[in-house]
């Protein structure tokens, strides 16, 4: 997979930022917009490049501090016909969908981590739909709060917090979380306080549904169950391949658990109550774990990469450019 990179570059730091680029393995075009850049003043420079080599040359584009003084845009484009892209994708070390550019998991976690309004606003409906699946014994309600549910984007964004000592990543991600679920099972219990007395469902209705027994039962497959699925989750997220995410929230319990918590509590079934707050803990638990252990994987195996990797001779554009400072 090609990616571009489009560079706002100042113009005292353009020649290096160039020298970079041209002797990226991996690169397949390079292009100099001279004075395109109008803030900050300098030039534009596009950069075609295999993903596998992505990161290695944002990192020295980090160390040049260009995304303090420009700017690193980064896209994938949907279609690059190019022999050159051909080559400079074989001569990359790994594989496309194994790559990972680590500000880009960041940027894409960090907006998921936020509490607002519309996060909010799906969690509660995903705990109240959970809720009317378990007093209904209703499977198919029950997995479409899971599915609605967007507990996982604070998940996400906590590992790789965590991970890569992120901390305000981890402190918006908690914030999420211990605001979010608080506030869905608040709103839910008193959705069932209300309902109780307008008949919409008996109050002995925890005692009737066997099809949510697993709700408040945890064992060990809970764990193990949250860890794949956060395992799933994250590969998902590296990967690109974002219909594994729909198997993802159909596989924990952490919505499902939430709203058993707030109906059993208002039904006074607090032996369930407790059992379901242990099901929700373990899968929270499992999820971040896995995650974080796959994205530790994923670094160490990234770091084994650039350490053997050896440099490759400048390309033949390389070369016109040195030779070109050079008569400077």
């Amino acid at each position: 997979m090609i990616v571009q990179l489009r560079l706002c570059v100042p113009a005292e730091l353009s020649e290096s930022v160039l020298k970079c680029c041209l002797e990226q393995n991996g690169a397949a075009e390079t292009a100099l917009h001279k004075g395109a850049s109008v803030q900050p003043p300098g030039d534009v420079i596009t950069v075609q490049i295999a993903r596998e080599s992505a990161e290695e040359l944002i990192e020295r584009l980090h160390s040049l501090n260009l995304p303090e003084l420009g700017s690193i845009s980064v896209s994938s484009p949907d279609l690059v016909l190019s022999t050159r892209a051909d080559a400079a994708e074989a001569s990359a070390p790994g594989e496309s969908a194994d790559s990972v550019i680590w500000d880009e998991v960041s940027r894409q976690t960090g907006e998921d981590s936020k509490l607002t309004w519309s996060y909010l606003a799906f969690l509660i409906i995903a705990a109240q739909l959970a809720a009317i699946g378990i007093v209904t014994d209703s499977t198919i309600a029950i997995v479409g709060a899971m599915v609605v549910g967007p507990e996982f984007g604070p998940l996400a964004a906590l590992s790789v917090g965590l991970v890569e000592r992120k901390w305000r990543l981890v402190r918006s991600s908690l914030l999420a979380l211990g605001v979010g679920f608080p506030v869905a099972m608040a709103v839910t219990a008193a959705a069932a306080w209300l309902s109780v007395p307008l008949g919409l469902f008996p109050a002995d209705a925890l005692d009737q549904g066997s099809a949510v027994e697993f709700i408040y039962h945890p064992g060990p497959y809970s764990l193990i169950v949250a860890a794949l699925a956060g395992a799933a989750g994250m590969l998902s997220m590296i990967s690109h391949r974002s219909s594994a995410l729909v198997g993802v929230f159909i596989s924990v319990t952490t919505v499902p658990a939430a709203g058993y918590v707030a109906v059993a509590l208002v039904l006074g079934e607090y032996s369930k109550a407790a059992g379901s707050a242990m099901q929700l803990a373990l899968n929270l638990v499992g999820i971040v774990a896995a995650a974080a252990a796959v994205l530790v994987f994923y670094r160490l195996i990234g770091k084994r990469a650039s350490s053997v990797r050896r440099p490759t001779a400048p390309t033949a554009t390389a070369r016109r450019f040195g030779a070109t400072r050079r008569a400077r």
